[in-house]
């Protein structure tokens, strides 16, 4: 009977513990050294889920996030030349410092749709994203 009760009871502990990953995200195609990126983690819902900024050293920039539950995200982010903590635009709209998502997930007038942003986190993941310059 002990047994039974110990059994029973790793299995609700175990089925309510959801497993914990790592996300490591490289941002390449910076144009320069200058300002920080600017990341955002949202979860399947569209929800924020958790944000990184990172200085700039190289054409490259890599961003760590831990203990993420396991399922579907998306990451849209920025590259913060001037430090001003926001994507400047010009005077139409049109973004003056690089951005991007996942998935490049980029369309002929903005980002595609959220659900083509969505990539899965099932255990350690490893994800690289363009940037792009419009001007």
């Amino acid at each position: 009977m002990i047994k039974f009760i110990l059994f029973f009871t790793l299995l609700a502990i175990t089925t309510t513990i959801r497993a914990q990953s790592k996300l490591e995200v490289e941002i390449y195609n910076l144009r320069n050294t200058k300002g920080k990126v600017l990341v955002e983690l949202i979860d399947r819902n569209n929800k924020h889920f958790a944000w990184q900024k990172k200085d700039v050293t190289g054409i490259k920039c890599f961003i760590s996030f831990s203990n993420i539950p396991e399922g579907e995200y998306a990451i849209r982010y920025y590259h913060d030349e001037n430090l001003n903590e926001k994507l400047d635009q010009n005077i139409i709209g049109i973004p003056k410092e690089g951005f991007g998502f996942s998935n490049d997930a980029m369309g002929l007038f903005g980002p595609k749709d959220f659900e083509e942003w969505l990539f899965p986190i099932y255990g350690d993941t490893i994800i690289k994203l363009k940037t792009f310059y419009l001007l």
